[in-house]
C-alpha cells in the first residue's frame, strides 16, 4: 500500500499536457447553479447534482446540452474559464490544448469572438499566475453537416494569431459519413491549421481509419474501437498518430460498455494497457471532467491502479502528451527534456 501511495504521489507531481479537454465539459454542478442565477433561474445543488448522473452516451449528450444552455453571453464563459485553469494547475498540468465547442455557440447565434475574447481575457489573467501554456482546437458537431463545420474552420482561420492550432469534429461519429467532410479538413489543412477528430468512440474501427484518410486526423479523440482491428494499431504505430485516451469518458458514456458488448464494463476492462504494451501511441485526458467527476490525477492513478499499466509507461505516456502536441518545436522539446528530468527526480524511469 505505501508503494501505491508513492507511485500515486509521484505521478500527480509529473508534468502533464492535457490534449482532449473540452471547455464546455468543465462544467461543475456548481458552476450550472452560479450560472442560472445569473440569468433569474431557481436550481439547488442537489437538482444539479442529479442531472449529472449518466450512464449512457444518450445521457451525456442530454447534460451537455442542458447545462451549457446556460453559456450564453461572454460573460458567462469567463468563470468557466477561470475554474479551468485553476483545475489544470491543481493537476500539475504544464500544457493544455482545450476545445470549445463553436459548432454549438454557432447553431445557438452566439458571437464566437466575443465569447473567445472573453475566455482568453479570463485564461490569461489565470495562466500567467499558474505558468500554463494554452491552445485551443475550435470543434464542429457531425450531425449539424459539412456546411456548418465549414464555418467553424473559418472562424479557426482567422483566430490562429489568437492561438487557435486545430479544427477538430466531434458529436455523433456515426451520424453522417467521413466523406461528407473531406473538403472541410482540406480547408483547414490548406489554412494551416492541425486536424483532430474524434473516432471509435461509439463507432467502430472503419471510422479511425476514415478520419485518418479522409479527414487526415494527426490525432484521434479517443479511438478505443481501434484494439478491435490489428491492421489499423500496426496503421496508427506506423504513422504515430495517437489516441486521445479518457478512460472515465469511455466508462460514463457507454463507450466501454459498447465496446466490449457488456453490460457491467469496469475500468479494468480498458483496453488502455494493451494500446500501450503494443506501441500504439497514447496519450490520458480527461475529456469532460467536470461531468464525469475526473481529473487529470485521477486518470493516472486509475491507469495504474485499475488498469495495469506501469509507472514507466505512464511516464511514457505523458512524454507523449508533450511529443504529440501542437506546440512549436523548440518548446515541445523543452517540455520534454523538463518532463524526463522530472520523471527521473521522482523514481518513475
Amino acid at each position: 500500500m505505501e508503494s501505491a501511495l508513492s507511485d500515486e504521489s509521484a505521478l500527480a507531481r509529473l508534468p502533464k499536457a492535457e490534449l482532449h479537454l473540452h471547455l464546455e465539459g468543465c462544467l461543475t454542478p456548481a458552476l450550472v447553479v452560479q450560472l442560472a442565477a445569473w440569468h433569474g433561474e431557481s436550481l439547488t445543488l442537489e437538482q444539479a447534482n442529479a442531472r449529472f448522473e449518466t450512464a449512457s452516451f444518450v445521457d451525456f449528450l442530454e447534460l451537455f446540452k442542458w447545462a451549457t444552455s446556460y453559456l450564453r453571453r461572454p460573460e458567462d464563459y469567463a468563470p468557466l474559464a477561470t475554474h479551468v485553469v485553476r483545475e489544470l494547475a491543481a493537476q500539475n498540468c504544464r500544457y493544455a490544448e482545450i476545445t470549445l465547442s463553436v459548432g454549438v455557440m454557432l447553431l445557438r447565434k452566439q458571437d464566437v469572438h466575443a465569447n473567445f475574447a472573453a475566455i482568453r481575457e479570463a485564461v490569461s489573467k489565470t495562466s500567467d499566475v499558474h505558468h500554463i501554456r494554452i491552445q485551443w482546437i475550435f470543434d464542429a458537431v457531425r450531425q449539424f453537416g459539412s456546411e456548418k463545420a465549414i464555418d467553424v474552420a473559418r472562424l479557426a482561420s482567422e483566430m490562429k494569431s489568437q492561438g487557435v492550432v486545430a479544427f477538430g469534429i466531434g458529436g455523433d461519429e456515426q451520424s453522417l459519413p467521413a466523406a461528407d467532410f473531406r473538403k472541410v479538413f482540406d480547408y483547414a489543412a490548406s489554412e494551416g491549421l492541425h486536424r483532430v477528430a474524434h473516432a471509435g468512440e461509439i463507432g467502430g474501427p472503419q471510422s479511425v481509419r476514415d478520419a485518418i484518410e479522409i479527414f487526415g486526423a494527426e490525432r484521434i479523440g479517443h479511438g478505443i474501437s481501434a484494439i478491435h482491428d490489428e491492421s489499423l494499431m500496426g496503421l496508427l504505430i506506423q504513422r504515430q498518430i495517437p489516441l486521445e485516451i479518457c478512460p472515465t469518458s469511455n466508462l460514463r458514456t457507454g463507450a466501454l460498455a459498447k465496446l466490449l458488448a457488456s453490460k457491467n464494463a469496469r475500468l479494468s476492462d480498458h483496453p488502455l494497457a494493451q494500446f500501450a504494451a503494443c506501441g500504439v501511441p497514447v496519450t490520458l485526458a480527461t475529456d469532460d471532467p467536470g461531468m464525469f467527476r475526473t481529473s487529470l490525477n485521477a486518470e493516472y492513478a486509475a491507469a495504474h491502479e485499475k488498469m495495469g499499466v506501469t509507472i514507466p509507461q505512464l511516464a511514457s505516456i505523458a512524454e507523449a502528451g508533450f511529443r504529440h502536441s501542437f506546440l512549436p518545436e523548440g518548446e515541445k522539446l523543452s517540455a520534454i527534456e523538463n518532463l524526463r528530468s522530472e520523471a527521473k527526480r521522482l523514481n518513475l524511469l
